[in-house]
């Protein structure tokens, strides 16, 4: 395992279908909590931010169950003038097996037009630094252990 950001989250009850695995249509979900954890923690000094999703891939491996801990990394694949690629990766907690991998492109706007606009180099630095080693823990999972 890498020393990525780690987002943490318990699954619940609701989130699942009547299979007793996580639904489908969570994982974007999950996905874009941990994105949002990711750039509070790699991005604190420049506070927030417009940003909109254009395209997302998501590939199932495996999956997540009721009261699983899942942990979410996430970490920047490329960074272009106006757009950022974020790579996410989901195992259950203490595994090794992905059970889930996405990539996440997004396109930086200008708050006051929402029209796409260059990346300031403030938050393009924030970006290429990432927040390696950060742990956000939702799930109580080092707490509990």
């Amino acid at each position: 395992m890498s020393d990525h950001f780690k987002y943490y989250l318990r699954v619940r009850y609701s989130e699942c279908d009547a299979q007793k695995v996580v639904f489908n249509a969570r994982y974007a979900e999950y996905i874009d909590i941990a994105i949002t954890e990711f750039l509070r923690a790699s991005c604190p000094e420049s506070g927030f931010f417009e940003y909109h999703v254009v395209k997302q891939t998501v590939e199932w491996k495996a999956p997540a169950r009721f009261d699983n801990v899942l942990e979410l990394t996430v970490s920047l694949l490329s960074l272009g003038t106006t757009s950022f690629t974020l790579s996410t990766g989901i195992r259950v907690a203490g595994r090794e097996q992905l059970i889930n991998v996405s990539e996440t492109v997004n396109v930086f706007l200008d708050s006051a037009t929402m029209e796409k606009t260059p990346i300031p180099p403030d938050i393009r630095a924030a970006l290429e630094r990432g927040a390696p080693g950060v742990i956000v823990d939702h799930a109580g999972y080092f707490g509990r252990r």
